[in-house]
Protein backbone atom coordinates (compact mmCIF):
# COMPACT_ATOMS: atom_id res chain seq x y z
CA UNK A 1 0.00 0.00 0.00
CA UNK A 2 1.09 3.22 -1.01
CA UNK A 3 2.44 5.86 1.18
CA UNK A 4 0.12 8.72 1.10
CA UNK A 5 1.54 12.22 1.55
CA UNK A 6 -1.14 15.45 1.49
CA UNK A 7 0.73 18.37 1.71
CA UNK A 8 4.06 20.31 0.55
CA UNK A 9 5.05 20.32 4.67
CA UNK A 10 4.41 16.06 5.34
CA UNK A 11 6.48 15.80 2.12
CA UNK A 12 9.56 17.87 2.77
CA UNK A 13 9.16 15.88 6.40
CA UNK A 14 9.52 12.51 4.65
CA UNK A 15 13.41 12.49 3.19
CA UNK A 16 14.48 9.35 4.43
CA UNK A 17 11.42 7.55 4.36
CA UNK A 18 11.76 3.78 3.70
CA UNK A 19 8.41 3.34 1.44
CA UNK A 20 7.99 -0.58 1.74
CA UNK A 21 7.52 -2.84 -0.95
CA UNK A 22 4.65 -3.43 -4.01
CA UNK A 23 3.06 -6.48 -4.72
CA UNK A 24 4.58 -8.78 -7.01
CA UNK A 25 4.37 -8.74 -11.20
CA UNK A 26 5.79 -11.10 -13.13
CA UNK A 27 7.61 -10.70 -16.42
CA UNK A 28 6.21 -12.54 -19.20
CA UNK A 29 7.24 -13.25 -22.66
CA UNK A 30 4.71 -11.45 -24.13
CA UNK A 31 5.41 -8.29 -22.04
CA UNK A 32 8.90 -8.71 -22.90
CA UNK A 33 7.90 -9.23 -27.32
CA UNK A 34 5.25 -5.71 -26.55
CA UNK A 35 8.70 -4.00 -25.35
CA UNK A 36 10.82 -5.24 -28.38
CA UNK A 37 8.13 -4.10 -30.21
CA UNK A 38 7.77 -0.96 -29.14
CA UNK A 39 11.31 -0.30 -29.51
CA UNK A 40 12.91 -1.90 -32.11
CA UNK A 41 15.03 -4.11 -29.91
CA UNK A 42 14.20 -7.50 -31.14
CA UNK A 43 17.87 -9.28 -29.80
CA UNK A 44 17.46 -12.65 -29.55
CA UNK A 45 18.07 -12.86 -26.31
CA UNK A 46 14.84 -10.98 -25.80
CA UNK A 47 13.00 -12.57 -27.72
CA UNK A 48 13.95 -16.18 -29.19
CA UNK A 49 13.49 -18.48 -26.41
CA UNK A 50 15.19 -21.38 -28.19
CA UNK A 51 18.19 -18.90 -28.65
CA UNK A 52 18.54 -17.71 -25.52
CA UNK A 53 18.00 -21.51 -23.64
CA UNK A 54 21.50 -21.80 -25.10
CA UNK A 55 22.68 -18.37 -24.68
CA UNK A 56 24.74 -16.59 -21.23
CA UNK A 57 21.52 -16.51 -19.27
CA UNK A 58 19.69 -19.68 -19.56
CA UNK A 59 16.84 -18.29 -21.01
CA UNK A 60 15.13 -15.04 -22.39
CA UNK A 61 15.81 -11.94 -20.21
CA UNK A 62 14.12 -8.70 -19.78
CA UNK A 63 15.19 -5.78 -21.62
CA UNK A 64 17.58 -3.10 -19.28
CA UNK A 65 14.88 -0.28 -20.37
CA UNK A 66 12.05 -2.61 -20.14
CA UNK A 67 13.09 -3.14 -16.43
CA UNK A 68 13.60 0.66 -15.88
CA UNK A 69 10.68 1.31 -16.88
CA UNK A 70 8.69 -0.36 -14.49
CA UNK A 71 9.69 1.85 -11.91
CA UNK A 72 6.98 3.86 -13.33
CA UNK A 73 4.35 1.31 -12.85
CA UNK A 74 5.80 0.63 -9.24
CA UNK A 75 6.03 4.24 -8.41
CA UNK A 76 2.87 5.36 -7.45
CA UNK A 77 2.26 2.08 -5.60
CA UNK A 78 4.85 2.77 -3.10
CA UNK A 79 4.07 7.25 -2.56
CA UNK A 80 0.87 8.70 -3.35
CA UNK A 81 0.49 12.43 -3.39
CA UNK A 82 -3.04 13.69 -2.51
CA UNK A 83 -4.25 17.16 -2.76
CA UNK A 84 -1.83 17.25 -5.83
CA UNK A 85 -2.69 20.05 -8.36
CA UNK A 86 0.14 18.80 -10.65
CA UNK A 87 2.85 16.55 -10.70
CA UNK A 88 5.52 15.71 -13.19
CA UNK A 89 8.80 13.45 -13.97
CA UNK A 90 11.70 15.73 -13.98
CA UNK A 91 14.54 12.61 -14.47
CA UNK A 92 16.64 10.47 -12.85
CA UNK A 93 19.98 10.93 -11.30
CA UNK A 94 21.61 7.30 -11.25
CA UNK A 95 20.27 4.07 -13.04
CA UNK A 96 22.16 0.67 -12.47
CA UNK A 97 21.03 -2.91 -14.27
CA UNK A 98 23.11 -5.38 -11.42
CA UNK A 99 21.26 -8.38 -12.47
CA UNK A 100 19.39 -9.54 -15.49
CA UNK A 101 15.62 -10.13 -15.24
CA UNK A 102 14.50 -13.40 -16.70
CA UNK A 103 11.55 -14.02 -18.48
CA UNK A 104 8.66 -15.80 -15.77
CA UNK A 105 11.11 -14.08 -12.80
CA UNK A 106 8.67 -11.97 -10.60
CA UNK A 107 9.97 -8.22 -9.90
CA UNK A 108 8.38 -5.70 -6.90
CA UNK A 109 9.68 -2.57 -6.28
CA UNK A 110 11.78 -1.17 -3.08
CA UNK A 111 11.42 2.53 -2.84
CA UNK A 112 13.13 4.74 -0.05
CA UNK A 113 12.75 8.74 0.11
CA UNK A 114 16.36 9.98 -0.08
CA UNK A 115 15.82 13.71 -0.95
CA UNK A 116 12.86 16.16 -0.78
CA UNK A 117 13.46 19.95 -1.37
CA UNK A 118 11.12 22.88 -2.17
CA UNK A 119 11.58 24.17 -5.26
CA UNK A 120 9.57 27.81 -5.78
CA UNK A 121 5.83 26.78 -5.08
CA UNK A 122 6.54 23.04 -5.87
CA UNK A 123 8.06 20.25 -3.75
CA UNK A 124 10.95 17.75 -5.14
CA UNK A 125 11.48 14.74 -4.40
CA UNK A 126 14.27 11.92 -5.08
CA UNK A 127 12.48 8.45 -4.49
CA UNK A 128 14.85 5.84 -4.97
CA UNK A 129 13.28 2.47 -6.83
CA UNK A 130 15.02 -0.89 -6.39
CA UNK A 131 13.37 -3.29 -8.94
CA UNK A 132 13.96 -6.65 -6.85
CA UNK A 133 14.23 -10.04 -8.58
CA UNK A 134 12.62 -13.06 -6.20
CA UNK A 135 15.05 -14.96 -4.95
CA UNK A 136 18.04 -12.81 -6.27
CA UNK A 137 20.28 -11.00 -3.58
CA UNK A 138 20.70 -8.60 -6.67
CA UNK A 139 18.04 -6.37 -7.94
CA UNK A 140 17.44 -6.27 -11.84
CA UNK A 141 17.51 -1.76 -11.57
CA UNK A 142 18.11 0.58 -8.95
CA UNK A 143 16.68 4.03 -10.55
CA UNK A 144 16.62 7.49 -8.12
CA UNK A 145 13.92 9.36 -9.86
CA UNK A 146 13.00 12.72 -9.23
CA UNK A 147 9.65 14.36 -9.34
CA UNK A 148 8.29 17.40 -8.31
CA UNK A 149 4.77 18.20 -7.15
CA UNK A 150 2.58 21.43 -6.66
CA UNK A 151 -0.74 21.19 -4.53
CA UNK A 152 -3.77 22.39 -3.95
CA UNK A 153 -3.76 25.72 -1.29
CA UNK A 154 -4.94 24.88 1.73
CA UNK A 155 -8.47 25.87 2.85
CA UNK A 156 -8.12 27.63 6.07
CA UNK A 157 -10.84 26.34 8.22
CA UNK A 158 -11.12 29.90 9.96
CA UNK A 159 -11.86 31.09 6.74
CA UNK A 160 -14.58 29.15 5.97
CA UNK A 161 -15.98 29.03 9.48
CA UNK A 162 -16.23 33.11 9.35
CA UNK A 163 -17.49 33.15 6.10
CA UNK A 164 -20.33 30.68 7.31
CA UNK A 165 -21.27 32.45 10.27
CA UNK A 166 -21.58 35.53 8.77
CA UNK A 167 -25.50 36.51 7.77
CA UNK A 168 -26.91 36.84 4.51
Amino acid sequence: MAHVFSSAAELLAAAGTDLGTTDWLEITQERVNRFADATGDHQWIHVDPVRAKDGPFGGCIAHGYLTLSLANYFLPRLIHIDNMQMGVNVGSDRVRFPAAVKVGARIRGRGEILKVEAIGEAVQSTVRVSIEIEGSDRPGCVIDTISRYTFHPAVEASTEASTESQPA
